[in-house]
């Protein structure tokens, strides 16, 4: 039971992992004794990050501009010049965008989603040949994807771009959990709610006690909140889930 929720040893790729919740997870992983590298579209960012964390563990940057095909496959082939295999790909890069209906730009639609769905179809794909050499039987190799509540529900504000294409990537990590359950890799999803962040931070300015009075628990996600469940997935913990779409919300999205 000691080992249960051990990664150890696992090589991990936190794409966005230079801020927010890439980086409580991939602080997470880092902290668990995991080989970690952390992908960012800011070099200079990306590098400062992986050298906090290495204090920690192994970390290492690798940029990358995964809004194109050929910057995810860029991603993966550098993975796949340093790392022999891939335990955990943990699909966290992501944007938003929040305008008023009559002005929301067709540009927003462009942006968001090719960021925020189409990167983690192309990286998945392009790292598949490194994640099934990691894949043993018993011990799958894991996709994470990062979802959130507003794919659930439907949010406050609005971001109409941002919400569609968080259920896009909820229904994404189910396809691809079937597609890929015979290659020994499972793929999930996490959804999580108001979590402290600096994609969160002026809506939590302008709205943290109606957000926090809306929330059954009564308070704003952490980041051991966002570690402990990426850490579960990726364990051996989370060995037979596959499929899932898992809210990390204090309780929001059951109202």
């Amino acid at each position: 039971m000691r080992n249960l929720f051990s990664v150890e040893g696992k090589t991990v790729l936190v794409t966005g992992g230079s801020r927010g919740i890439g980086k409580m997870i991939a602080r997470g992983f880092v902290e668990g004794g995991a080989r970690v590298t952390i992908a960012s579209r800011k070099q200079k960012d990306c590098d400062a990050v992986a050298a906090e964390l290495s204090e920690h563990g192994h970390c290492v940057a690798l940029p990358a501009d995964l809004s194109t095909e050929a910057g995810a496959r860029s991603l993966a082939d550098a993975m796949a010049a340093s790392e022999p295999a891939l335990h955990v790909l943990v699909n966290n890069a992501g944007a938003n965008w929040g305008a008023p209906l009559a002005d929301y730009p067709d540009s927003a639609w462009d942006k968001v989603l090719a960021l925020n769905v189409k990167s983690v179809f192309h990286l998945t794909r392009a790292c598949l040949g490194l994640l099934t050499k990691a894949a043993q039987p018993g011990d799958p190799a894991r996709v994470i994807n990062i979802g959130s509540i507003d794919g659930l529900r439907v949010p406050a504000l609005e971001t109409y771009a941002y919400s569609a294409s968080k259920a896009a990537v909820h229904h994404l990590t189910r396809v691809l959990a079937m597609r890929l359950a015979p290659d020994n890799v499972t793929v999930n999803a996490v959804a999580p709610g108001p979590i402290e962040s600096k994609m969160m931070a002026a809506t939590l300015e302008r709205f943290r006690d109606q957000i926090v009075g809306s929330c059954p628990l009564g308070r704003i996600g952490e980041p051991d909140d966002m570690a402990g469940v990426a850490l579960y997935l990726a364990s051996r913990a989370g060995a037979y889930v596959t499929g899932a779409v898992i809210p990390v919300d204090g309780g929001i999205s059951a109202r």
